[in-house]
């Protein structure tokens, strides 16, 4: 009879997916071939609990496991003589190359051995990406503007061409990695292959450094270029200008800019997407009994009829008169806001005309206040009741 899985990863069958995977950490790492060359035995017992852990370290493949018992799962598939060692390895190499720190080590390079897949170190290196953040101006949101911008960048050596040698010169092998550009460091049971500290990860020396940029390949500028804001931008839109980030390494590509945008607020307009908000203060008068106001948009004033008997608060939209879309090329709509704007400063004279146009009104002038004192009259009780 075949071992129970739980059993050749020495767990319980209760243990958590940590237990499982510490289990299966601890045991691949003592039996995996590379550390144990030319032990069948290990090799077998590699291959057993690789399987071990691809069943149940799957949650739906672990439920079927416990329901069907060994005997039958392993029949449907999953048994020893379908399982070879690269299936295992491959197993091995998902786990240790993404579950412990985001390292990403492969599965040559945990355990040092495999240099068939090594990169080239002297192959082109694009150069970084680059943010700037601009706050803008509300009104180059809207209609659009050019800006001059001055960036701290890395650009090519214009002396040695991004080589990093002076002129005449070259590059040697370098000779503590023999050109490979990695170097394996051994820390107690592991071997880690890393970047070679005498060249950098290239591979070779430079016999005389550029005296410009050190041999470095790269100098430290000021760039300074104009870039043009399209309308309708808004806060956390961003444009790429493109070859104006890093400069690359041997001969790769420059890294873009990204220009990430944020508006200022503006005393008149409230953006809410596409639609602009304006708050218009008008006279009780107009509001009582209607009229043409002046209403200011984007694209200059306007005209806009506002109904005899609009209340305070009351919103009217003005179509295409918000801002601009920034992909469609249309625009939004305008919503005013009319906020009654009470008199102040009044004269004797316009306080007695007041006071006879407030006893002048009954209650079909004023249906909203009819309306409130019915609906509150429960908490307008006083004491003179």
């Amino acid at each position: 009879m075949a071992q129970d899985y739980y059993e050749i990863l020495g767990i319980a069958r209760g243990a958590s997916q940590d237990e499982i995977k510490k289990a299966y950490r601890k045991l691949a790492v003592k039996y995996h071939p590379d550390k144990n060359p030319g032990d069948k035995a290990a090799e077998e017992k590699f291959k057993e609990i690789s399987q071990a852990y691809e069943v149940l370290s799957n949650p739906e493949e672990r439920s079927r496991y416990d329901q069907f018992g060994h005997e039958a799962y392993t029949s449907s598939g999953h048994g020893g003589g379908a399982y070879d060692s690269r299936r295992a390895q491959d197993i091995f190499s998902q786990f240790f190359g993404g579950g412990f720190g985001g390292g990403g080590f492969s599965f040559e390079d945990f355990f040092g051995g495999g240099g068939s897949r090594q990169r080239n170190p002297n192959a082109p290196v694009p150069g970084d990406d680059l943010r700037y953040d601009m706050d803008i101006d509300f009104e180059d949101a809207m209609y659009g503007a050019e800006k001059k911008l001055t960036i701290p960048r890395l650009q090519a050596c214009d002396a040695c061409h991004g080589s990093g040698s002076e002129p005449g010169t070259g590059k040697k092998t370098c000779p503590r990695c023999g050109g490979t550009g990695s170097q394996t460091i051994s820390q107690g049971f592991f071997s880690i292959r890393q970047a070679c500290s005498a060249c950098g990860g290239s591979g070779q020396i430079i016999e005389k450094p550029c005296k410009k940029c050190a041999g470095q390949g790269r100098v430290r500028i000021q760039d300074s270029f104009t870039i043009r804001i399209p309308p309708g931008v808004d806060s956390d839109n961003q444009i790429r200008v493109q070859g104006r980030g890093g400069a690359g390494l041997r001969g790769g590509q420059n890294g873009d800019l990204y220009v990430v945008f944020h508006v200022r607020d503006n005393k008149i307009f409230t953006r809410r997407g596409d639609d602009l908000i304006c708050e218009v203060p008008v006279p009780f008068t107009i509001l009582a009994n209607g009229g043409i106001i002046d209403v200011p948009t984007i694209a200059g004033k306007t005209k806009m009829r506002v109904p005899e008997g609009s209340q305070s608060g009351s919103v009217l939209r003005i179509k295409g008169k918000g801002s601009p879309n920034l992909r469609r090329g249309t625009r939004g709509d305008l919503h005013v806001r009319l906020i009654v704007e009470t008199p102040v400063k009044l004269s004797k004279e316009q306080q007695e005309l007041l006071d006879k146009f407030n006893a002048s009104l009954t209650e079909a002038n004023t249906p909203r206040t009819v309306k409130f004192r019915q609906e509150a009259k429960q908490f307008l009780r006083g004491d003179e009741e």
